[in-house]
């Protein structure tokens, strides 16, 4: 198995976790967009020296997952391209920003490294919400909620049409690669010299398939929006489950709940 098709494996996982069955999954897709939305917007508030407020505000992510029946570690392993540029975002702070603000011991740890470890945290936490609403959520499922709370229907279908189509495209570069190898036996990726022309050829290939998509699309009535599939209901479970989200985040925001049980132990 080859890059491409291992890639084209883990876009079909996605699907298949999204479709599974658990509490998590069975919240109206609404409710989930809504509450991640407000958890990603709370997390990004905190201040950047405010690291023990912050840190509580995992157990909202991890609870679900484990609601879901999802492992943590496949979020990571998902995400294991993404995380480091995430976690690379803080990396000079410590250089600029030197003063101490704690000191644990005979150790001075300064603003710099806090606000570090604080922004990758952010991201991180921030990551872990997304691919949490996707994974037990219908991509459709999640459009559909867009336009519901009034997302411009051009964003909507462009991001429907990139989940749909991405692995249209990654096909055709699995097909692409293997016949190169074909032609190249024993020679690891595509040489420099062949970049070029394999590139052409890509777009060449994506843009003809994209001709016949578009041409299937007007052929099954698709006259500038789609007709999503049915979703559940907003139910009481999901006004509940919203509401609940939401005090818990404001709690966790308004109240740092590191500090309180930190005091608890010292008495």
């Amino acid at each position: 198995m080859n890059k491409m098709e291992k890639a084209l494996s883990e876009l079909a996982q996605m699907d298949e976790f999204a479709v599974q069955a658990s509490p998590v999954h069975d919240l109206n897709a609404g409710a989930k967009l809504l509450s991640t939305v407000a958890y990603i917007l709370i997390v990004m508030s905190f201040d950047k020296y405010d690291l023990s407020g912050l840190v509580p505000m995992v157990l909202w992510p991890v609870f679900l997952f484990q609601l879901s029946g999802i492992p943590v570690r496949t979020c990571f392993y998902k995400l294991r391209i993404v995380l480091p540029l995430v976690m690379a975002v803080g990396l000079f702070n410590p250089f600029f920003d030197r003063d101490i603000l704690l000191n644990i011991g005979n150790i001075g740890v300064s603003g710099g490294v806090i606000s570090m470890i604080t922004l990758m945290l952010k991201g991180v936490f921030c990551l872990m919400a997304s691919f949490l609403l996707v994974a037990t959520t219908p991509f459709d499922s999640i459009c559909a909620a867009l336009r519901r709370i009034h997302v411009p229907a051009t964003l909507v279908t462009l991001l429907l049409l990139t989940y749909r189509y991405v692995g249209v495209m990654t096909e055709e570069l699995a097909v692409m690669t293997d016949a190169y190898h074909l032609r190249a036996p024993g020679q690891k990726g595509i040489h420099v010299s062949a970049w070029g022309s394999f590139l052409g050829q890509l777009l060449l290939r994506s843009m003809d398939r994209a001709q016949e998509l578009y041409a299937s699309m007007l052929l099954r009535g698709y006259h500038q929006h789609f007709h999503y599939a049915p979703s559940k209901p907003f139910r009481v479970r999901d006004a509940v489950y919203l509401l609940l989200s939401l005090l818990f985040f404001l709690l966790m925001r308004y109240c740092n709940v590191a500090e309180l049980i930190g005091g608890l132990f010292v008495r």
